[in-house]
């Protein structure tokens, strides 16, 4: 084929992505562009709302619709270290230690209320989802490719819940909030088959191997200078904001124009916009800007900076 036809099928192949998902998670369909867009640019997903408005089911859709070997890990508050990564075990017969991988070997894993752990078992999970490995006992172990990490939290003034640290927040490319369903949607809910019925019938749309394909499709975007220069010019923002007690990190800047690139190829652009950043930028920095004491509310805060800053 050529550039034109691979493009065309590439295309192809992401709405039938965003379709399926579609049929099993409803009315969410930004969410769903934006919680594929981080996967496209190689992020982890941090969704954070309250219980029972789908955020396990859609970690459940992108693994079974992008064909992602799954395993999930419900967080509690006994949890520890070594039933994530895994542990070393004696064994008489060999009268050596056997090392028994975690549930953190899969492509993708669920991290399931990941803030009702303690900071120490939330810590585990730091080197796996910075460095794509392991190191226990001194060895260190390569986690499987692609890899993803999404996890779900509870609103932080619910019983039994730890803040993630700066550090672990800073981990994850994106946070979102899927919220109450539409009343249409809502409709859907009640009337349709069950959604867990819905997702066991539906057949992957990709292999790791396409996935593969996609991201470094995405990670193939242009981006221009001046689109560079807006960029830089929106976390320069955060950083002389009045209501911030810091700004955003180099690390986030390159998280930002990762997430565009792969908005932008979702849109089926072969360059970056300004809109394409403008999309992606609340769930990019919304977890990343910590508030000073007299402000409140993050999400005003990025609009504001939206806002403030000046289109090339």
């Amino acid at each position: 084929m050529n550039d034109k036809q691979d493009t065309q099928a590439m295309e192809a192949t992401l709405q039938r992505t965003l379709s399926a998902l579609g049929n099993i998670v409803f009315g969410k369909n930004r969410e769903l562009r934006l919680a594929l867009t981080c996967l496209l640019a190689r992020g982890h997903l941090l969704i954070e709302d309250i219980p029972g408005v789908g955020k396990t089911t859609l970690a459940l859709a992108l693994a079974q619709v992008l064909g992602l070997e799954f395993r999930r890990v419900q967080f509690t508050s006994d949890l520890l270290p070594a039933d994530i990564l895994g542990v070393s075990i004696y064994e008489p017969a060999t009268g050596g230690f056997r090392f028994h991988p975690g549930p953190i070997f899969a492509q993708l894993v669920l991290a399931d209320e990941v803030n009702r752990a303690s900071p120490k078992t939330q810590s585990a999970l730091l080197e796996a989802m910075e460095e794509r490995q392991i190191t226990i006992d001194g060895v260190t172990r390569a986690l499987p490719e692609p890899f993803f990490v999404i996890a779900t939290q509870n609103p932080l003034e619910q019983i039994g819940t730890y803040p993630l640290p700066e550090s672990q927040l800073d981990r994850f490319l994106m946070r979102l909030s899927l919220g109450y369903p539409s009343q249409h949607a809502e409709r859907a809910l009640l009337t349709e088959p069950e959604r867990r019925e819905v997702l066991a019938e539906t057949a992957a749309v990709l292999t790791p191997g396409q996935l593969h394909e996609l991201q470094n499709a995405a990670k193939a975007v242009r981006t221009t200078p001046a689109l560079i220069d807006y960029v830089l010019a929106l976390v320069q923002a955060t950083r002389s904001h009045r209501g911030l007690r810091h700004g955003l990190s180099p690390r986030a800047g390159l998280a930002l124009r990762r997430a565009a690139q792969a908005w932008a190829l979702l849109e089926g652009r072969h360059g970056v916009i300004p809109e394409d950043v403008q999309a992606v930028f609340e769930a990019v920095v919304n977890h990343r800007l910590i508030a000073s004491e007299e402000r409140t509310g993050n999400t005003s805060m990025a609009a504001q900076i939206l806002a403030s800053v000046a289109i090339p």
